[in-house]
């Protein structure tokens, strides 16, 4: 089997779950559920996965997620379209695998992180190795927007699936 079609097996999903607190509870007031599969750029496949696996100079490993307001990225994409750059533009990522199959990254942008300076219309997410903005997108994924206000918080799961 050709590693071109190996990689059309690489399947990422998302969920995006705005929060806000209550009462000293934390609320779900948005829940995007799980969306996918995303769009794994050509640079992505390259830079994320290929040259990884030779430990090639060039190679990435995903260490930060964003949030936007734009549309899915494409093949070409490089950026996240919208993308939130406020204070503490892009999180840290949590690394996990699910199972041999599938890898999951998760991160919590706070509300007191000021990681909005007003309210959003979330609609986009997506997987990059560093917090500078000429960064290269590896993977990224739209749903269904979600408006969020400044006292809220966003709690984001991504899954890359490997079938």
């Amino acid at each position: 089997m050709e590693i071109a079609e190996v990689l059309k097996n690489v399947k990422g999903f998302s969920r995006v779950q705005i929060t806000e607190d209550r009462d000293g509870k934390e609320v779900v007031v948005g829940d995007s559920g799980w969306s996918g599969p995303n769009q794994i750029t050509n640079l992505g496949f390259l830079n994320f996965l290929v040259l990884s696996l030779g430990s090639s100079t060039g190679s990435k490993y995903v260490s930060y997620v964003a949030l936007g307001t734009g549309s899915a990225p494409n093949a070409t994409h490089t950026t996240l379209d919208g993308e939130i750059m406020d204070s503490t533009q892009r999180k840290a990522v949590t690394f996990g695998s699910v199972s041999s199959t599938t890898a999951q990254f998760t991160a919590t942008f706070a509300s007191s992180d000021s990681f909005l300076s007003a309210a959003a219309e979330l609609s986009n997410i997506g997987l990059f190795a560093a917090t500078t903005t000429n960064d290269t997108l590896f993977a990224g994924n739209t749903y269904t927007s979600s408006s969020c206000d400044t006292n809220q918080n966003v709690n984001v799961t991504y899954q890359i699936r490997f079938s």
